[in-house]
């Protein structure tokens, strides 16, 4: 349930009361919120009463006459404008001419209601000013959000490009310097260190292309007939330098050949991502088992490691963009973030589903179902 704050300024003690007996025990409900609104009701006799509530506590609407003793309604919706305070408001008036409606309207009021009214008037009324703040502040919210996305976007960049860019200036400029001799031999352990920074740079770059694709929309899809065990095979490939490094038993259940219609691209994604992390997140000499099968025309995948696992929380978070787990053993995994969050919306394109189970220093399994 949503609660919003409505405050009734009139000075005529019937028009309060007659807002407040026909806005009692309102519900407004949309098609498009999960809960109803309904509303708290407070009164202000003058516009200085109204300024000094709206200055102390939030209020959301306000239902405001223009002939008032003391200051008038205008000025308060000047004073609402000038404070920039978050609510909507509505005149309620008997005394409505044009240019009063062009200077309300010139100050931020949403609508007029002219006296007198019929109570569904009012419902009404206040209907569609809930519509109107509700909608306003979800375009804020949505606006802000974006806003923190495109800068969490640039503060990774940075940070995770930084380092690597550093690291093989550094390299380079003792090659260039030749401050280990002439012999190209002395030079190869920062050689092979330089390539593996350029293929961390290249990866985080195209996890960032295929995010921004997927998340504006843009992302050509190319369904055709696939074989995923060729996918599967490559994938396998790709994370055998590491395999072999930390002596892990890699085992796969699939058979020689499974033809499906998929975007053989997406499909990928979602293999390199599992795959390495399997191994990334193992344990020296653990194991990791990649199964494929077909389940009810659905394609299913599996893979399991007997690596460092998860907590509840880190679970949870598990999929959301830029989040990874930060503790002793992650501390020198490198990643983006952003991996799992982009396997997570592909599933999402294919109408499929991933679950994890996961436990701390028990390794982590994940089960992908895809339509076929």
């Amino acid at each position: 349930m949503k609660n919003l704050k409505i405050l009734i300024v009139d000075d005529e003690l019937n028009i309060r009361t007659g807002i407040r007996r026909g806005l009692r025990n309102l519900k407004v409900s949309f098609p498009f919120v999960e809960d109803d609104f309904e509303y708290d009701l407070l009164d202000a006799e003058t516009g200085e009463e109204a300024i000094e509530i709206i200055g102390q506590q939030k209020i959301d609407i306000v239902l405001l006459d223009n002939k008032l003793p003391g200051i008038e309604g205008i000025e308060v919706l000047e004073h609402i404008k000038e404070k920039k305070y978050d609510l909507a408001v509505m005149m309620i008036t008997s005394y409505a001419s044009i240019e009063l409606a062009v200077k309300a309207t010139n100050n931020g009021a949403f609508n007029f209601m002219p006296k007198p009214f019929t109570r569904q008037e009012l419902i009404s009324a206040v209907e569609n000013i809930t519509k109107h703040l509700y909608l306003k502040r979800m375009t804020r919210k949505m606006k802000a959000e974006d806003k923190k996305i495109r800068f969490q976007f640039l503060s990774v960049l940075s940070h995770e490009l930084k380092s690597p860019i550093n690291a093989v200036e550094g390299y380079l400029q003792i090659m260039n310097d030749k401050q280990v001799g002439n012999d190209i031999a002395s030079y190869e352990k920062m050689i092979s260190r330089s390539l593996e920074r350029i293929k961390s740079m290249r990866n985080l770059i195209m996890d960032m292309l295929d995010f921004t694709k997927i998340e504006s929309g843009e992302k050509n899809r190319n369904i055709t007939e696939t074989d995923i065990i060729q996918i599967a095979k490559i994938a396998l490939d790709s994370i055998e330098p590491l395999v072999l490094q930390k002596k892990i038993s890699v085992t796969t259940d699939f058979i020689d050949e499974f033809i499906a219609k998929v975007d053989a691209s997406e499909i990928e994604i979602i293999f390199n991502n599992l795959l390495s992390n399997a191994v990334k997140y193992n344990k020296e000499e653990g194991d990791l088992f990649f199964t494929i099968k077909n389940i009810d025309n659905q394609l299913q995948i599996i893979v399991e490691d007997t690596g460092i696992g998860m907590n509840k929380t880190e679970k949870s978070n598990l999929f959301k963009e830029f989040m990874r787990a930060k503790n002793a053993k992650t501390r020198n995994i490198s990643g983006t973030g952003l991996g799992l969050s982009i396997m997570k919306k592909i599933i999402d394109l294919n109408n499929g589903t991933v679950k994890v189970e996961s436990e701390p220093d028990k390794g982590s399994k994940f089960i992908v179902n895809l339509s076929i």
